[in-house]
């Protein structure tokens, strides 16, 4: 795979680049390298089924790059798990996954229930004798790389593979198309078990670049990320809209603290038109990309660098232009291309979409088709086409109906965001009888002179009255110094709709 045999020959050529630093640990090409092949010897010893899925479980430790690598130059996709992800939720993984070796690169205990299931360390992997790897072993083309589990409709996680040929296309369009070449310092702001930290950290590996992590106890102590990110020097910075939302909220966030950051990379979310203005002013520097992708179809599929010109000529942003060897195809409900301009279903086409959920054969063949004799995917997300840009229009089931009205919530978010005297919003739907009584919205106010509440939300009202229909304004105002954000750098949606029942 040209992937790994790009890095391979970054460990020999330059064996003392730093690959990788996490919580003042760092790890260079050269001992990343030779403890991945380590890992390996010892998987291959082991005589496991072939390609069976390996999990590894930790959060940015260093150790967890040569456990990914050692996986699959092995031969065995690997299946990266976060320690944030709750027990029962492993447990479900490793049922459904079928795995039978687990690596702990984590400091914390993991007990297994299933007495087939190893769990072994890198201390324990490091002692044991070594086999010589090559080439033959490493996972090959259509065969899965990595397995990324999500969020299932039924409640149990879904296994999206993720093959060597797929993240190769996402690898080469990220390192062609964006301005992120020559051993560039990286942001690695998402856990691993989101795919978001798949933008950082192989491009950055493809690059000889340096991976700078941000773990979530930083996150969680604004002080101690601050002095990290000023410590890391981070040229290509990437995270969700919500994590540099969060940042934007110190004045200290800005170019001095950074200097030499030349690139956003946002994905994941709606990125929002206030935050890239915030971000042109704070870091004039630097250039702002908007991009959008499901898991499904790795990473990230369109891209646009937000320019002035785009801030000015749109209201909400679009999400760009698809990759060269990738095709987006809007369909309706009848599975008919939708024309310019109009709403349809966001079909992904092209060598970057999966093969499917692993052992769930009802739901890939729901999600996944062949078009024109192409791997293709059915987001369920909403979107139209105007003068070639993909613009996104929230997913199609996000859409609710109120007193027969039917309406989309990040349309209503999107119009209370954009008041003077918001920062951030977010709205959630009351249900009384399984069916929704009223919507109510969460706020982190902007600076006003308001002395009481009901004045700020009086003057809120008043700006919506003038761009959304009576019907479309939450019943419900309720104001926050903060809004919560899940480990992978998301709105917390399901805490939010716990907080609003309260």
């Amino acid at each position: 795979m040209k992937l790994l045999s790009t890095i391979k020959k970054i460990a020999e050529t330059q064996p003392n680049a730093i690959a990788y630093v996490s919580e003042n640990q760092e790890i260079s090409y050269g001992e990343l390298w030779k403890k991945a092949e380590k890992t390996a010897s010892f998987i291959i010893n082991l005589a496991l089924k072939p390609l069976s899925p390996i999990l590894i479980y930790g959060h940015m430790q260093p150790e967890i790059l040569p456990a990914f690598l050692g996986s699959v130059t092995a031969g065995h996709p690997y299946i990266p798990v976060d320690t944030s992800i709750p027990m029962e939720r492993i447990t479900k993984i490793i049922e459904s996954s079928k795995t039978k070796l687990v690596i702990n690169v984590s400091a914390e205990p993991l007990f297994i229930e299933d007495s087939s299931v190893q769990v072994v360390n890198p201390t324990q992997m490091s002692s044991h004798p070594f086999l010589p790897v090559t080439f033959d072993s490493w996972v090959k083309e259509n065969e899965t790389f990595y397995i990324i589990y999500t969020s299932g409709s039924t409640g149990n996680p879904k296994g999206v593979q993720i093959s060597a040929n797929n993240l190769q296309s996402f690898v080469d369009w990220m390192v062609e198309d964006f301005p992120i070449n020559g051993g560039l310092r990286f942001l690695n702001q998402a856990p691993f078990s989101f795919d978001l930290s798949v933008m950082d950290l192989y491009p950055a590996l493809a690059s000889g670049g340096t991976i700078w992590a941000i773990t979530k106890e930083m996150i969680a102590r604004p002080k101690i990320l601050f002095e990290e990110l000023k410590k890391s020097n981070t040229q290509v910075w990437t995270s969700t809209p919500s994590f540099a939302q969060m940042c934007l909220m110190d004045p200290s966030y800005n170019q001095e603290l950074l200097p030499e950051l030349s690139v956003f990379l946002f994905c994941g979310e709606i990125l929002p038109i206030s935050v890239c203005e915030q971000l042109k002013e704070r870091f004039p520097n630097a250039k702002i990309f908007n991009t959008y992708g499901p898991t499904e179809a790795t990473v990230a599929v369109t891209s646009v660098e937000v320019t002035d010109e785009i801030l000015q000529e749109y209201q909400t942003l679009p999400v760009g232009k698809a990759k060269g060897d990738t095709q987006i195809v809007l369909l309706d409900e009848n599975q008919q291309p939708v024309p310019e301009g109009e709403k349809g279903e966001i079909n992904i086409v092209g060598p970057s979409v999966s093969q499917g959920y692993l052992g769930q054969k009802e739901q890939t063949e729901k999600a996944f088709f062949i078009y024109n004799g192409v791997q293709a995917y059915r987001t369920g997300d909403a979107g139209y086409m105007k003068q070639g840009q993909l613009f996104y229009k929230g997913r199609m089931d996000f859409q609710v109906k109120l007193h027969g009205y039917r309406m989309e919530l990040e349309e209503i978010e999107y119009h209370i965001a954009k008041s003077k005297f918001v920062k951030s919003a977010v709205v959630v739907p009351i249900y009384q009888n399984e069916k929704i009584d009223y919507l109510s919205v969460l706020i982190v106010p902007a600076e006003h002179s308001f002395e009481k509440e009901y004045q700020l939300t009086g003057a809120i009202k008043k700006e919506l009255g003038e761009v959304l229909p009576a019907y479309m304004i939450p019943r419900k105002f309720s104001y926050h110094e903060e809004l919560p954000i899940t480990p992978n750098g998301k709105i917390d949606r399901k805490q939010i709709r716990e907080k609003v029942l309260l």
